[in-house]
């Protein structure tokens, strides 16, 4: 997951509960225009400690999982070929 990934799923959680942008930035402790350039994908990067104040807010936390998908190494790619 990327941070404009990140910023999508923000909006949606924040829109799903009927917050203001205003509303979650001060309760995550942020400005407003930093959750909205998150939310527009115009931020490039922000803060783990940001990041983990925002879901908070919305009543989430970050978890670790493993990728949904990958890129195919070299040697994938070269045993699908041994494979035909």
């Amino acid at each position: 997951m990327d941070i404009f990934e990140i910023g999508t799923e923000i909006r949606k959680q924040r829109q799903q509960q009927g917050m203001r942008q205003v509303d979650l930035a001060a309760k995550a402790r942020i400005s407003r225009s930093i959750l909205v350039a998150l939310e527009t994908g115009k931020l490039p990067e922000l803060g783990f400690g940001k990041i983990c104040a925002l879901l908070a807010a919305l009543g989430h936390t970050l978890t670790i999982a493993p990728a949904k998908s990958r890129r195919p190494t070299l040697e994938d790619l070269r045993n699908d070929q041994n494979l035909e």
